[in-house]
């Protein structure tokens, strides 16, 4: 049975003995070997500190990676469970417990080959990427990339201090399976160097009244294993933006895969672009409305959109 998986291939295969197992097909040339080994290696460590884990079977040599025809590809159980849209209190605290345990592995090592959450990677390769390539309309690149530029400003400039270790990356609430044995975290495949608070806002990630209790919730369980400073909040929206940015990038360097035209037919569009840069606009100015500054960190002068005249609605017809 195939699952659901944009960026690899991933298949539910039931044995002869009818037991079942689940296989990644990484897709080609978006990691190495040596950066999908490191995947899978964390996972081990993960696994050893009793932290609830989906981690891949070894085949018969030991290793967790395999190669046909160029693909990789590994073999892990199968998890049953349920994921949930909401979260309970006592779910906030059980798994702010476990994400610290997670972050506390993390911090114990160092990655090598796999990717740091910074606006290099974030931020300017992806504008670079979608204006190279003629995925970003003219009339838009102004407006874009000053938000996309700004949005790294900030993000460079609260961010110089914070420590940063082996996170999941890609943890919200999708990536997180509850059954019979409780809790499993899933899907390391995205899994990076960055910020403890990354992980964080995506598995607590609403602003309203409602989301701001949960999360501090979610901190007080987590601190019970792991420091986390107050002052790292406000990477939130900047990394909420840097999301936003990454993702418009990934759809578009997979733009030639058949699947994502047909799962993303709205990608491209001017509506699209129109949405996505006011998004932007609308991230940076959350995030000076509402956002603690450091001081000396001021909202810069924004500059003034040309105010419309008649001209602008009405033309004159005999012309």
């Amino acid at each position: 049975m195939v699952l659901n998986s944009y960026e690899n291939r991933v298949y539910d295969l039931t044995l002869e003995d009818d037991s079942h197992i689940i296989t990644k097909f990484y897709r080609p040339g978006r990691w190495s070997l040596e950066q999908i080994t490191e995947e899978h290696r964390f996972l081990a460590e993960l696994a050893e500190n009793d932290i609830p884990v989906c981690s891949p079977l070894p085949f018969a040599d030991g290793r967790t990676v395999h190669e046909a025809e160029g693909i990789y590809y590994g073999i892990w159980p199968r998890t049953g469970g349920r994921s949930s849209d909401e979260l309970s209190d006592t779910e906030l605290e059980i798994l702010g417990r476990l994400l610290a345990r997670i972050h506390n592995t993390g911090a114990a090592a160092k990655n090598s080959g796999r990717l740091v959450l910074n606006t290099e990677n974030y931020a300017h390769m992806p504008l670079e990427f979608l204006t190279a390539n003629g995925f970003l309309p003219d009339q838009y690149i102004k407006r874009y990339s000053a938000a996309v530029k700004e949005i790294a400003e900030i993000y460079d400039s609260l961010s110089a201090d914070v420590p940063l270790h082996r996170i999941h990356g890609d943890c919200h609430l999708g990536n997180l399976l509850h059954g019979p044995e409780g809790w499993f975290f899933l899907d390391f495949d995205d899994f990076l160097t960055g910020p403890a608070v990354q992980d964080i806002w995506m598995l607590v990630p609403a602003r309203d009244t409602t989301g701001l209790a949960q999360r501090q919730v979610f901190l007080e369980a987590y601190r019970q294993f792991r420091e986390f400073d107050d002052s790292w909040l406000r990477l939130i929206e900047p990394l909420r933006a840097l999301r936003y940015i990454h993702y418009s990038a990934w759809i578009a360097r997979r733009w030639a895969d058949p699947a994502f035209p047909a799962a993303f037919p709205h990608f491209g569009t001017d509506n699209y672009w129109e949405e996505e840069t006011r998004n932007l606009e609308d991230q940076i100015d959350y995030f000076y409305n509402h956002s603690a500054l450091p001081e000396g960190m001021n909202s810069p002068a924004r500059e003034a959109e040309e105010e419309l005249t008649n001209a602008d609605f009405f033309w004159d017809w005999e012309e």
